[in-house]
């Protein structure tokens, strides 16, 4: 009879330690996906949301793309298209103000901070909406 509670127990104990906390995996899991350079797919955009692709999609023909990159640390690339037509980054962090919302800061502050609204985020589209 003690052997049988054991093995109960440890079977228990194995169970539990394998069990995670689905939400929390999949903010993490969300969270990875967003870091990286996204730019603007300005042909998909949807009334007031904006339509991002990976940097490494294959986009059709434009005289220039809007984007930014996240990066794991906190930190926030915003590219404007450059006086010369190419494409110049602004270098400022991005924190989260809750699950859906990431307020963005620019250091060079020509700009007032801003907040991003996550409609959508799958791994090849990004769909904002800017506060």
């Amino acid at each position: 009879m003690r052997l049988s509670a054991l093995l109960f127990s440890l079977c228990v104990l194995l169970l539990s330690s394998t069990c995670r906390n689905d939400s929390g995996s999949a903010t993490e899991l969300k969270m990875k996906m967003l870091y990286r350079t996204w730019l603007h797919a300005h042909e998909e955009d949807q009334g007031d949301i904006r339509v991002y692709r990976p940097n490494t999609y294959n986009f059709p023909p434009s005289r220039g793309r809007t984007g930014f990159a996240f990066e794991q640390n906190g930190l926030f690339t915003q590219y404007d298209i450059a006086p010369t037509d190419g494409i110049e980054g602004r270098k400022g962090t991005w924190t989260p103000v809750n699950d859906n919302t990431l307020r963005i800061s620019l250091e060079d502050k020509k700009d007032p901070d801003y907040q991003l609204e996550i409609v959508s985020l799958e791994n090849d589209v990004l769909k904002v909406r800017q506060k």
